[in-house]
């Protein structure tokens, strides 16, 4: 049991993505606020390294199963979008190789942590290997995915910028670059994550509704791109 289980009475799963999609975006408006640009790239690698984990839970979300991590590791581009909209496509693309860094880094490090021998009062091995045991799957699937989606999602999005500036538009630079972005992430993903792991008809279930949520994600996450535009503009954000 969590410590959130004594704040929260019990909650269904979809209140509990509500909430998560919240936490999420509302934690890149404070980096943002408080650390400014930094703040941005600080939340890459945690968006990056905890959507790796999530992933590997399953649950149910109106009757249909769902991997996990979907908005944390779709909360990214949100930052990327921020990054190209406030300080151009070449801040952006730091921000996607920050992530593979970071992302490749985990990978190495705890699988290196987990050929050490136990010794015999441990008691955390198991769960340490039910997690990142299977993560140079996941995180080879997440690192191509994650290249060609966010390196596609900064070029979509400047390239609309570039013809749609103004502020009126943007609602529709951001939601015309991050929905094909999503759409590349989903597929390139799940087939190297997934295919061949689980049967056909619920490979495809995640696949379409793996991509469905990213949809809503991306949907969801305009006004907080508005938000940190003006955050921007009224110079509001604390640049260190």
């Amino acid at each position: 049991m969590t410590i959130l289980h004594f704040i929260f009475p019990p909650l269904s799963n979809e209140i509990l993505w509500l909430l998560l999609l919240l936490a999420n975006f509302f934690s890149i408006l404070a980096a943002y606020r408080f650390f400014g640009k930094t703040g941005l790239y600080i939340w890459i690698p945690i968006s990056t390294i905890l959507a790796n984990i999530q992933v590997l839970k399953m649950v149910d979300l109106f009757t249909i199963g769902v991997t996990l991590g979907n908005i944390t590791y779709a909360s990214s581009f949100l930052v990327t979008d921020i990054l190209s909209e406030n300080y151009g496509k070449a801040s952006a693309r730091k921000a996607v190789f920050i992530g593979f860094f970071s992302l490749s880094a985990t990978v190495i490090i705890m699988n290196l942590a987990l050929m050490f021998k136990p010794n015999e009062v441990d008691f955390i091995q198991e769960s340490l290997k039910n997690i990142f045991s299977l993560l140079p799957r996941i995180a080879l699937a997440s690192l191509v995915a994650y290249g060609i989606s966010q390196l596609h999602d900064v070029w979509a999005y400047n390239f609309w910028k570039t013809r749609l500036p103004q502020m009126k538009f943007l609602w529709l630079r951001n939601n015309a670059s991050t929905i094909v972005s999503q759409l590349l992430d989903s597929i390139i993903f799940t087939f190297i994550a997934f295919w061949g792991l689980l049967p056909t008809n619920e490979f495809f279930e995640i696949l379409i509704t793996t991509y469905l949520l990213k949809l809503i994600v991306a949907v969801v996450d305009t006004p907080f791109l508005y938000l940190a535009k003006m955050m921007f503009t009224h110079q509001t954000v604390k640049e260190t």
